[in-house]
This record gives C-alpha cells, sequence and structure tokens, in this order.
C-alpha cells in the first residue's frame, strides 16, 4: 500500500506558504501552531489522516516552522502548539500508514518525528523558547507524545478530552516517538502509574491527568481559551531572545541534481549504486566571511556555516529516506582549514548572540543527525581537507577515519574551540569526551594543541583511526569500503548505534537507543505486522491474533 510514497521522493524542503497540515500565527512574543491535518494531504492515497492523525508530511511541516520560529523570529518567546479541529487535538501517528508501511520507512518516519520533538526541547533549554501544549481535545498516541515535548500541558476539562498512549493495549506496539521515556523521566510520573496508563486505550482525563502529573494543569472549556494566553505569556516573560525582530529569512537550498549527484553551494553527494557507497564532501568557507554580529546578519542564511550545515541535513535526510541501499557514505572536506577555524572563532565570540546561537545549535543538531543515520560513515582526510573545528567534528563522528600520510604533500587536521562543548552529542559529553573515555585527560591535551596537527602526531594521540602512506592508501582504502559494503547491514546498524553512544545514558539515548531497538524488533514481529498482527487487522475486521509466548 505504500508504493505510492516509495515510487517518488520523500522531498523535505517546505516553506509556510506552502503547508498544508499547519497554520503558523504571530501575536508578539506567542506564536501559536494550529494543527488541522488534511484528510487527503498525506504522502500516499492510500490512507486518509482522519482526527489530526500524521505522517510524514505533517511532521516535515512542524520541523520547517520550528526552525523558521527559531530563525525568523527572534521576537517569538513562547509558541502554542494546539488544534483547530473541534474537541480533537490529535490522534497520533496514522495507523493505517503505519501497518501499510515497509519497516524500514517505518523507521525512519520515528527517527524523524523523534528529532523533530527533541528540537523543540533544543529550544526552549537554550534558545528560550518555550512551548505550551494546549490540549483542547482527545489526545492520543503521537499526540500525546507531541504534548509531552512541550514545556508544559494545559488539557480542557470536558470530561471527554483525554491524554493517552494505547498502543500497547491497541496496536501491539510501543509509543514511537519517545512517550514511555518522557513520562518517566521527563515528567517523573510514578512507575506503577505509568505502567497503569499504558495499558489503558481511553487513557485519563481531568482531575486524574493532573493528579498523576499527565498534564500540568486542567480548565473547563469556557475558562481554557484565557488560561492558555495568560500562561503562554509568563512563559514567555522568562525567555533572554531579542524583544524584536527582524530575524533572518531561511530561502530554499540551491541545489542542482542528476540521478547520481546531489549538489548543493557546499555540500555535494555522489552516488555509486553499484558499489553502494556515497561520497559526501562538505566544502569550507569561500571568501571573507563576517566578524560581528551585524555583519552575519547581513549575510544572513548565505553566512557559511547556517548555509553548510542546511546542505547538510538536506542530504542526510535525502540518503535516510530516498537512498536506503547506500550503505556506506565516504565523508570529505575542501578547503582552508584557517577559514573554517575563523568562522568558529566568530561564532564562540557572539555566542550570546540569538544568531550565532541558534547557528551553532542547529550545527550540533545536523551532527546528532549524522550521528542517528543508520549507515556507516568513514572519513577520508586527504591533502586540501579542511578538517578543522567544526568540520573536524565530521571526523569525529565517523566509524573509522583515514589520514594520508604523505611527505610530499602536507595534509593535517586542526581543532578550535568548537570542539570543546557546544556541539555535544545526544549523550551530553563531545565527540572528543566519547573518544576518549577511557582517557579523560586527552581531551584537554587535544584541545590545547595549537596549530596543524599532521598524520603521524594524530595518529598517535589518537585522532585517527588509520594514516596509510602513498603507496598503500590506495588499496587501504579500497578494500576498507568493498569490506565494510559486503557486511550485513542490520548488523552494522546494531554495530554501529552500539559503538556511537559510549558514556552516560540521557533521555535522548533511551529515545534512540533503548525505545528505538525495542520498536525497530516489535514493529517485525507478527503480533503487529503479521497476517492477523494488531496493525493489520486495526479498524478493519476484529481482533489480533497473538502468539502468546514471550520471548
Amino acid at each position: 500500500m505504500m508504493r505510492t510514497v516509495l515510487q517518488r521522493e520523500v522531498e523535505f524542503a517546505t516553506h509556510p506558504d506552502q503547508y498544508r497540515h499547519w497554520k503558523l500565527t504571530f501575536d508578539g512574543p506567542i506564536a501559536t501552531l494550529s494543527m488541522d491535518v488534511q484528510e487527503n494531504g498525506g504522502l500516499s492515497s492510500e490512507y486518509k489522516l482522519k482526527l489530526n492523525s500524521y505522517d510524514l508530511s505533517v511532521d516535515i511541516e512542524l520541523a520547517d516552522a520550528i526552525q523558521r520560529i527559531r530563525f525568523e523570529h527572534p521576537e517569538v518567546h513562547a509558541v502554542v502548539v494546539t488544534s483547530l479541529k473541534e474537541r480533537i487535538f490529535c490522534a497520533g501517528a496514522n495507523i493505517f500508514m503505519l501497518g501499510s508501511s515497509p519497516h524500514g520507512f517505518k523507521v525512519n518516519f520515528c527517527k524523524f518525528t523523534n528529532e523533530t520533538r527533541l528540537a523543540m526541547e533544543d529550544a526552549s533549554e537554550y534558545s528560550g523558547l518555550k512551548f505550551l501544549a494546549a490540549v483542547n481535545g482527545i489526545c492520543a498516541g503521537g499526540g500525546y507524545e507531541l504534548a509531552l515535548a512541550c514545556d508544559e500541558i494545559i488539557l480542557v476539562d470536558d470530561g471527554n478530552s483525554a491524554v493517552s498512549l494505547p498502543e500497547a493495549p491497541l496496536l501491539g506496539v510501543l509509543p514511537g516517538t519517545g512517550g514511555l521515556t518522557r513520562v518517566v523521566d521527563k515528567r517523573k510520573v510514578r512507575r506503577d502509574l505509568a505502567d497503569f496508563f499504558s495499558t489503558l486505550v481511553e487513557g485519563v482525563r481531568g482531575k486524574r491527568a493532573l493528579e498523576w502529573r499527565f498534564v500540568d494543569a486542567i480548565y473547563a472549556r469556557s475558562q481554557f481559551d484565557e488560561a492558555v494566553s495568560q500562561r503562554a505569556g509568563e512563559l514567555a516573560a522568562t525567555s533572554d531572545r531579542p524583544r524584536s525582530g527582524p530575524g533572518v529569512a531561511l530561502g530554499p537550498l540551491d541545489l542542482t541534481r542528476s540521478d547520481d549527484q546531489l549538489e548543493y553551494s557546499a555540500v555535494t553527494v555522489a552516488i555509486n549504486r553499484e558499489t553502494r557507497v556515497g561520497e559526501l564532501t562538505v566544502r569550507g568557507p569561500d571568501g571573507p566571511q563576517p566578524e560581528d554580529t551585524e555583519a552575519m546578519l547581513a549575510r544572513g542564511d548565505q553566512y557559511w556555516p547556517l548555509r553548510a550545515f542546511r546542505e547538510l541535513d538536506a542530504v542526510l535526510l535525502h540518503l535516510r529516506l530516498n537512498e536506503p541501499e547506500i550503505g556506506v557514505v565516504v565523508l570529505k572536506t575542501v578547503g582552508n582549514r584557517e577559514a573554517v577555524l575563523a568562522v568558529d572563532q566568530t561564532l564562540a565570540a557572539h555566542r550570546d548572540h540569538w544568531f550565532a546561537r541558534e547557528i551553532l545549535h542547529f550545527m550540533k543538531r545536523t551532527l546528532k543527525r549524522l550521528d542517528l543515520t543508520a549507515r556507516s560513515f568513514i572519513a577520508l582526510i586527504e591533502p586540501g581537507s579542511c578538517f578543522a573545528g567544526s568540520l573536524f567534528e565530521l571526523a569525529l563522528a565517523a566509524d573509522q577515519s583515514f589520514m594520508l600520510d604523505d611527505a610530499e604533500r602536507p595534509n593535517a587536521v586542526e581543532v578550535s574551540v568548537l570542539n570543546g562543548g557546544v556541539l555535544s552529542m545526544s549523550t551530553g559529553l563531545t565527540r572528543l569526551e566519547t573518544r576518549f573515555l577511557g582517557e579523560p585527560d586527552k581531551v584537554d591535551e587535544v584541545l590545547a594543541i595549537k596549530g596543524p596537527i599532521e598524520p603521524d602526531a594524530a595518529l598517535e594521540v589518537g585522532l585517527v583511526s588509520f594514516a596509510p602512506d602513498e603507496l598503500d592508501w590506495d588499496d587501504e582504502v579500497r578494500l576498507m569500503l568493498e569490506g565494510r559494503a559486503s557486511l550485513s547491514p542490520d548488523a552494522l546498524t546494531g554495530l554501529e548505534a552500539n559503538l556511537r553512544f559510549a558514556g552516560p545514558e540521557t533521555l535522548e539515548t533511551k529515545i534512540f537507543g533503548r525505545l528505538s531497538a525495542w520498536q525497530n524488533w516489535i514493529f517485525q514481529r507478527p503480533n503487529a505486522v503479521g497476517e492477523r498482527g494488531a496493525l493489520k487487522v486495526y479498524g478493519v475486521e476484529g481482533r489480533p491474533d497473538f502468539d502468546w509466548r514471550r520471548t
């Protein structure tokens, strides 16, 4: 049933003028994101998005809206998330979409929606942008997970509206966007109450929802709108964002493409479907870059770090959804290391300015997207590359890195202040801290190195995996790429996810690691997707047939 989706590429670029499912409005420091999903507006004509249920097309618009609020509307201090449908907030992910989707599509759908909700929490924690869920009706599954991503939840108390996570009793699966984790880790709901709640199809409403901490406030329908407005104003008053704009408009990305290549202004990916390898190249800054905030704002979305990382983000999403058989991605850079380091220094010097802050946190989120992408990443550090500072994070994020050691052609990497903290991983650690988990003193040692780090030194300190000379380079790289591409993609996905996130567990790693692992498994079990599995018979015929044996 999902052939309609898979026969055409998933397009992530959109604009508020093109939204079909959300209405974005502004009133001074308050923005309102109102959900009004069009039943026939999904990625496929094979299902209808009834009751404000959603598919990937709905979440693409939501992600775009959040990004635009952060960059284009610095005067916005709080966002109200609500619904335009009467007595319905959101019924969650569309069940017929899930039931008919290939496994890989389901996984990437859940991953993207997770990243979108985490972007909301990132905006709250780092950008002074608070989110208030105004739950004006039934709020189930992914709808409640959207509310859980907000700072606070206000529920209308009308005897009918409820919050629920009915996936286990109704569908034989788990909430796919962090609901279980946020209920106990973020909202601190007692485990036994969370357990009971997660087995109820109808969820909880009114006073019980408030007493058990599933919501922050309840109001009768006659008082609801006024209460939401007042609380949104109070949340907005806590923000350190600017009192007024203008912001920075995010224009469309400049893309030239063919069947086997996507070329943006600063990022190119070339696809070799025969070998199942992609080559992703990031070009460093071109020409003089701004050194103060006024010049940064004047450059707008063409300022190199914002432009380059927007393009990198677009390429990663394209690879995930539209090139599922490309299992290995070679990471390369081209350009001047000093130019990259200068940009890093400017961003670090002005990190308290709202625009620099937003760029830094967008760079962080894009690098996290790379960490969470189920592909083998191999960094090739060659003469003429600019693996320095923020772009050196690409090499640190790679599963393996190879650095050419050629006495006749200088080759080096370099660190900057940005390698020391702001570009953290889902664990809260930097990539250097993760790399040297068993040798923590090495982090400061590396950050203290001034100037270029050549191959022998990079290998000795542990910044690269291998440093072949010019005689062995071609053969070693070729054999590694061929060998990697020949391994089971399922085994590699598990291997990489296990190794990339060393260190402490956070709400974020629980969502992507623990939840994703279980959901991945459950989505393939006959009890969920078999001929008589819960996702297959939902809304069609009778009750599912379960294999009652515990595994």
